[in-house]
């Protein structure tokens, strides 16, 4: 059985992780939700330049700072995809502070390991979703997935939704980097840079 915290394997029939301490049982977030996709900029030519031994480090500690940062706002992990991230949260507010937490982490990460720097772009988007298991799909998922593609290293990129739900409440400062479309999303959709 897997933690959905730390992402560890235990016995079947486990209860509590054995390596985090945390419950094995998964969150029940349903309805509305935010959802929050990151991805390494450049991360193809950072794990050749590093070799496999070096870019498993790195990519190591790229899952950690994610993970506790998710878990921390109370988030939960749904899938690592390589040097991507899908979470989702029962707040938009809680997935703001989460993703500035996450490009400040990175930062300091950086800045202390300048030969092997991590710049995360995200996406976030709330909406209505299917949850199947411990996993998520439609539109809205699809849409936060988009909106992070559009973002640069280092940037935060947030839906309208998301926006108008937090805006005043998340206490984050947002600048309008104007509509964009985004691969399989009929129109053009306005999206916000969450200035940290």
């Amino acid at each position: 059985m897997r933690c959905p915290h730390c992402n560890a394997d235990n016995p079947a029939g486990s209860t509590h992780c054995i390596w985090c301490g945390r419950s094995l049982t998964e969150p029940s977030v349903e309805g509305t939700v935010t959802l929050l996709f990151t991805d390494i900029e450049g991360w193809t030519s950072l794990a050749q330049r590093l070799g496999d031994q070096r870019a498993h480090r790195v990519l190591r500690d790229h899952d950690r700072i994610l993970r506790e940062r998710v878990v921390g706002h109370g988030g939960h992990a749904v899938k690592h995809m390589g040097d991507s991230l899908m979470a989702v949260f029962p707040s938009a507010t809680r997935a703001l502070h989460c993703a500035v937490d996450i490009q400040k982490a990175f930062a300091d990460y950086s800045q202390k390991h300048p030969e092997t720097p991590i710049k995360v772009r995200i996406g976030l988007n709330t909406g209505e979703s299917i949850q199947d298991g411990s996993d998520y799909f439609g539109k809205a998922v699809t849409m936060a997935a988009r909106i992070a593609e559009k973002a640069r290293g280092g940037q935060i990129l947030v839906s309208k939704v998301v926006h108008d739900l937090a805006g005043s409440v998340a206490e984050v400062e947002f600048k309008h980097v104007g509509s964009r479309k985004l691969k399989g999303i009929p129109g053009s959709q306005r999206l916000y840079e969450v200035v940290w």
